[in-house]
């Protein structure tokens, strides 16, 4: 009988190497298992036969199922970032042939001299599905429209590579390092905390992208990884933003829209801040802890970065740090200052702070003793460095631009709040955050998604029995933390970090879902406390 069953199981080896030699033609598994079973019937007791074969039967499919998903994992491969946008785009401009097109009126709003959806206005229109030239123009027309966000990413990572290149930056990172011996771990809380403070009052958001390659810099030269010092940056100013106080890009916009007194229900929102500001840095710290533990456990463990020199601690605490580097590193926070000062009191946005950079960047070159042919090639390579992350913000507006294209954004939008009319007040409040989270995908711009979303959101509220502030606090949620989650915007930062959207996903997902249930809770308690003013 074990001859018998030995040759059985040869048989069946045999054709289980037919069938990965075919490519997995299951067909020929499920004939390989009925093989196995006659020849135990035949030579075996019935009761033993079935019994045995259960066995080799269940011990096969698993063999041939782990196998095929070894090889499976083997093959595949995640990718690039251009090309999951590109997948997002076909599927989007399919959309734009089944989803009915469709428009409010806008009209001028005099008082916060912005353009603004006309409440209950909406209509279906002609449909204009997308044709595939014009979907690939939209990639070339992001380019261009974005060409404001692409040129500051050159200028301020020129800015940043010249602070490098002189030896001033890690000189004085080094001697920074030395004054925090033993409470390096202060350094990202601190800055995460004045990121988040910046993004939570004037709305700064973008202008933190050229500090990237430094934070990166710093974090591979405390021991932990490069995505750590990404993090801080943009998951530091990004919880801000959303958990804004006083930002006047989607708090201001939204409270005039709303016609609620602007500024007002400041208390609820300071305690919000707080809250998701130090979920954020306990997130980030307990990561950054875990790798600096074990390296293996690094998301980014294989990914190589443009901006981490890879220096180790000791190396950075042994370079000069000359009265030229200070004199260069006082530039740069005097660089720091006024930009703050530009946006908060002169309203400067990205062509002011590429002209900022772009000046401090040939004052900071001259001083490190380089002339202006060294100055330009320095700035031609750190162009080269962040021309993939430059590009992925063009492409990635591409998406938008097929949906309005296609006038398939207020069909969306239009049918979401038809839905939430139909819903319990509490479970309604809860649905406008998910609703305004959905919107951020299709409408990435704070100001441009409060324009669009709050006139219909507004009279929502008063119809369902809930307050105006608190539909204003449900998109302040939804506009802000989906901007860390949604392609439309990852795509980007993931491009400024030279990191694959995947191990962005991977790190920042769990976190997401953390941030979404406290946006549940907080949109529960301004439900509860009818949080006003109405």
């Amino acid at each position: 009988m074990e001859k018998k069953l030995n040759f059985s199981v040869g048989n069946m080896n045999n054709i289980h190497i037919a069938v990965i030699d075919k490519k997995g033609q299951w067909r020929a598994i499920c004939v390989s298992f009925y093989i196995c079973f006659f020849l135990h019937c035949k030579f075996m007791p019935q009761f033993i036969s079935e019994t045995v074969a259960f066995f080799i039967i269940n011990h096969y499919i698993k063999t041939l199922w782990e196998e095929f998903t070894m090889e499976q994992r083997k093959r595949f491969s995640m990718p690039h970032t251009y090309v999951l946008i590109g997948m997002i785009l076909v599927i989007l401009t399919g959309l734009t042939y089944l989803v009915p097109s469709g428009s409010y009126q806008r009209a001028v709003d005099p008082v916060l001299n912005r353009t603004m959806v006309v409440a209950n206005s909406f209509e279906y229109v002609a449909q204009t599905p997308v044709s595939i030239f014009r979907m690939f123009k939209a990639i070339i027309d992001g380019l261009v429209s974005t060409s404001d966000i692409i040129f500051f990413i050159f200028f301020a990572y020129g800015y940043i590579n010249m602070l490098i290149s002189t030896g001033a930056f890690y000189g004085g990172l080094g001697t920074v390092i030395k004054r925090f011996n033993g409470r390096e771990t202060l350094i990202f809380p601190i800055f995460m905390v004045i990121f988040g403070i910046c993004g939570s009052t004037f709305g700064l958001y973008e202008e933190t992208y050229g500090l990237l390659p430094a934070f990166m810099g710093i974090s591979v030269a405390l021991g932990y990884d490069a995505l750590v010092g990404g993090a801080a940056v943009i998951v530091g100013t990004a919880t801000g933003f959303a958990a804004a106080t006083l930002n006047p890009f989607t708090i201001g916009i939204a409270q005039g829209i709303a016609e609620v007194p602007i500024g007002s229900g400041i208390g609820l929102r300071t305690i919000a801040f707080i809250v998701f500001q130090a979920t954020a840095i306990i997130y980030v710290m307990m990561y950054a802890r875990k790798v600096k533990l074990n390296p293996e456990k690094s998301i980014v463990k294989d990914v190589k970065f443009n901006f981490s020199n890879g220096m180790t601690r000791d190396e950075l605490e042994g370079l000069p740090f000359t009265n030229k580097h200070k004199l260069i590193m006082g530039l740069f926070l005097i660089t720091i200052g006024i930009l703050v000062y530009g946006t908060t009191h002169y309203g400067w946005y990205l062509n002011e702070l590429s002209t900022l950079f772009f000046i401090m960047m040939l004052i900071t070159g001259l001083i490190g003793g380089y002339n202006f042919s060294q100055i330009s090639q320095h700035f031609i390579t750190s162009t080269s460095d962040v021309l993939f992350g430059a590009f992925a913000v063009g492409v990635a507006r591409a998406l938008t631009i097929v949906m309005e294209d296609g006038q398939i954004i207020d069909t969306i939008i239009n049918s979401m709040a038809a839905t939430l009319s139909t819903l319990p007040k509490s479970i309604a409040a809860v649905g406008m955050v998910v609703v305004q989270n959905m919107i951020n995908f299709f409408i990435p711009s704070g100001s441009g998604q409060a324009a669009t979303s709050m006139p219909i959101m507004a009279p929502l509220a008063d119809a369902i029995g809930l307050t105006r502030q608190t539909a204003v606090l449900a998109f302040q949620f939804g506009d802000g933390f989906s901007n860390l989650f949604w392609p439309t915007s990852a795509a980007t930062m993931c491009g400024l970090m030279s990191l694959p959207i995947n191990k962005w996903y991977k790190f920042i997902t769990p976190l997401f879902l953390i941030m979404f249930g406290l946006q549940v809770i907080f949109i529960v308690i301004a439900v509860a406390i009818n949080y006003g003013p109405f």
